[in-house]
Formats: C-alpha cells, sequence, structure tokens
C-alpha cells in the first residue's frame, strides 16, 4: 500500500506544478524547468520506495523490462490517475480555472511527438533505473527530470507536452487539454512506454540471459 500512495503523492505534486505554472501566463519558459524540476524531486523522494513511476507509460515499460509485479500495474495507474485528478482539482480551486483555453492540435503530430519523448522517458528510466549497469547511481532523478524538461521545450507546443497519460487526465480535468484529444495522449504514451521497453531488451539482452555482442 505505501507504493501506491507514494505514486499518488508523486503524480500529485507533478500534475499540481503543471496547472499552477502553465496557467501561470508569468511562469513563461520557466514552466518547463519547474515541471522537470518537480518530476527530479519526487523521484528522488520516492524512487527508494516505488521506484517513483508517476506516469503509467513507465509503469508499463517497467513492468515490460521485469521490474515492476504484474499486480502491482493496475494499482499503480489507477494511484497516480488519483494523484493527478486531485493535484486538477486543487489548481482549480487555487487558480479558479485555466486563463487560457484549450488549443487545438494537429492529430498527426501529436501523436508523433507524444510517442517520442515518451519513448525517451521510459528508455532513460529503464537505464538509470533499472539497468544492472547503473544499479547504485546517484545520478537517476537528475537525467529522468531533465527528459522531461527537454520534452517540455521541445515539444510542449505541438501536443501540450503530456508524456504522461496521468499528466493528459489532469490537464483534462484543468481545462487546459480537451477531452476530445485524450486519446491522442493516451495512444502516443503508451506506445512510447512499449517501443522503449522493446528496445532495452534488444540492446541489453545481457539482463535477460541472452549473448552481448
Amino acid at each position: 500500500m505505501k507504493n501506491y500512495l507514494v505514486e499518488l503523492v508523486g503524480t500529485f505534486f507533478l500534475v499540481l506544478v503543471i496547472g499552477l505554472t502553465v496557467i501561470d501566463p508569468g511562469a513563461g519558459a520557466m514552466a518547463a524547468l519547474a515541471i522537470g524540476s518537480t518530476l527530479m524531486i519526487m523521484v528522488y523522494a520516492g524512487g527508494p520506495i516505488s521506484g517513483g513511476h508517476y506516469n503509467p507509460a513507465v509503469t508499463l515499460a517497467v513492468w515490460m523490462r521485469g521490474k515492476c509485479d504484474a499486480k502491482d500495474v493496475a494499482p499503480y495507474m489507477i494511484s497516480q490517475v488519483i494523484g493527478a485528478s486531485l493535484a486538477a482539482f486543487a489548481v482549480d480551486y487555487l487558480k479558479g480555472g485555466p486563463e487560457v483555453a484549450a488549443g487545438t492540435i494537429e492529430i498527426g503530430p501529436a501523436i508523433l511527438n507524444e510517442l517520442l519523448f515518451t519513448f525517451a522517458l521510459c528508455f532513460v528510466v529503464l537505464n538509470v533505473a533499472t539497468s544492472n549497469k547503473s544499479a547504485g547511481n546517484s545520478y537517476f532523478g537528475l537525467a529522468i527530470g531533465f527528459t522531461v524538461c527537454v520534452g517540455a521545450y521541445a515539444g510542449g507546443a505541438i501536443s501540450g507536452g503530456a508524456y504522461n497519460p496521468a499528466v493528459a487526465t489532469g490537464i483534462s480535468l484543468m481545462g487546459l487539454s480537451s477531452w476530445a484529444n485524450i486519446w491522442v495522449f493516451l495512444v502516443g504514451n503508451f506506445a512510447g512506454g512499449i517501443l522503449a521497453a522493446l528496445l532495452y531488451k534488444a540492446v541489453n539482452p545481457d539482463e535477460y540471459g541472452g549473448v552481448t555482442e
């Protein structure tokens, strides 16, 4: 149960910061840095307890990699979505709703952007937080947080830069994204997580009993 609570709390603060900085027009370009920093902080805080996923796509990738029990997959994802939803309600209370209307997105570019940067995030997570080669490192949180920061700067204007189905739920509840677009995030994010896990297995056969070249 403590794992699920940590996932809820970490996702809550990630989505809370997303909402407060994106809704605030004064945050500007610093919003991406604040978001990435929040993820980094929460990963360091909760990583030793739950793994610090805070993202259903990451949970899927870590499960495919073999570092998350199947029984924990659904509870992790549910906890993450609950945390994101609670954060959306908190942002609405604190800010009184978005000051900018949800924008329209182009479906093709949005799906590709969400897939690519979710893939990057999940691939980084698998390599710095689950790999035997990098076990015991102290940079895992920094690498993960800055991956999201990079994605927010590079692709935020294309799709909204969720890279996380729980975040997509949160920003939809806040009115920062249209519910009609939720499927774009779900498809792109989960596809990115799956591809990251498959590539990780392909380039790390020694961790699965295979032969290295």
